[in-house]
């Protein structure tokens, strides 16, 4: 499995990253996790707000910085609801 974060590198960028990281140890899973910070490609993969994850090559949110525990669930395979306020 791969985890892809998309993005040019910002704080909000560096948390997802970490919190990618947190769900693939948590989970125990072996994964790996690559950052994207090519426009070209973001541009490419359909991406218009950072930061981004892409599981396997699939963008599965943008524009936010999920936790841990909301990444574990599009790795589980599940989709994730954000909660509305």
């Amino acid at each position: 499995m791969k985890l892809q974060i998309l993005g040019a590198g910002c704080a909000k960028c560096a948390l997802l990253e970490q919190h990618a990281r947190e769900a693939v140890t948590e989970l125990g899973i072996d994964a790996t996790i690559e950052k994207i910070t090519d426009f070209g490609i973001i541009a490419q993969m359909g991406v218009i707000a950072t930061p981004a994850l892409a599981i396997d090559g699939v963008v599965k949110s943008t524009g936010r910085v999920l936790t841990a525990d909301q990444i574990k669930v599009f790795i589980s395979g599940g989709r994730f609801i954000p909660k509305h306020s």
